[in-house]
């Protein structure tokens, strides 16, 4: 009898390398706003992503000519002209070109998984076609959520939990880590309202602050384009 794959959640970052030892498939997931910024470059027709970790790479990048966006924090990097709003990458100017990305937590995020067969890139709005592009490749699946520096975060969790349940529902996967279980349960809960259940979480919280309510909608609104970027060499295509 032929086992099925099974799709399993980290949390955090920190936690990944008590996860990998046998998924070929790592969805990196950081809702608000690195991921979802991401899809939404691809869609509106970026060519390359190239994601970095560290401030002192994007700056390197940059002194080379590259088009670089740099945020911290939930700001953007000063010196720099592009941050991690999803808004900034609806933009005809950025058609066709290769961008430098460094967040302070997605980015991190990929690169910590950077020896892994195969990454893809999940969020909110491109949940549908995340889960489906899953359910064909059959592949064991780490959903890794990229947190707040290396701390749990509800959204993330939360969107983790809407693919374990696309893909228990499919019937071609199972389940075996309280960590799914819970993620599934999170999103249970919060289907019905993503940004009232988010009411309270604390990045929402954090980018209000900052007057990003507008990102928020957004990055919550399920479905809003079909690309799946996945990671080639050392930067993302779609």
């Amino acid at each position: 009898m032929i086992s099925k794959p099974r799709v399993e959640v980290c949390f955090t970052p920190n936690l990944f390398p008590l996860h990998i030892e046998d998924f070929q498939v790592v969805v990196v997931i950081d809702v608000l706003r690195a991921t979802s910024a991401i899809c939404t470059a691809f869609h509106h027709g970026v060519k390359k992503i190239i994601p970095v970790s560290k401030l002192e790479e994007a700056i390197e990048y940059k002194e080379k000519g590259y088009i670089v966006a740099a945020e911290r924090k939930g700001k953007i990097v000063p010196g720099f002209d592009y941050g991690n709003s999803p808004f900034t990458y609806m933009n005809q100017n950025l058609k066709n070109k290769t961008l430098v990305l460094t967040t302070t937590n997605g980015t991190r995020a990929i690169n910590t998984a950077k020896n892994v067969e195969s990454l893809i890139i999940g969020s909110i709005i491109n949940l549908n076609a995340v889960c489906n592009h899953l359910i064909e490749l059959k592949k064991n699946v780490l959903l890794l959520c990229s947190g707040w520096q290396n701390k749990f975060c509800l959204e993330d969790t939360i969107c983790a939990g809407a693919i374990t349940d696309q893909l228990l529902k499919s019937g071609d996967f199972l389940i075996e880590n309280d960590s799914s279980i819970a993620s599934k349960y999170l999103f249970l809960s919060a289907k019905d309202n993503y940004f009232g259940y988010l009411k309270a979480s604390s990045h929402r919280k954090r980018l209000k602050k900052l007057n990003l309510n507008q990102d928020i909608k957004y990055c919550l609104t399920p479905n809003q384009t079909n690309v799946v970027p996945r990671r080639e060499k050392n930067y993302l295509i779609s």
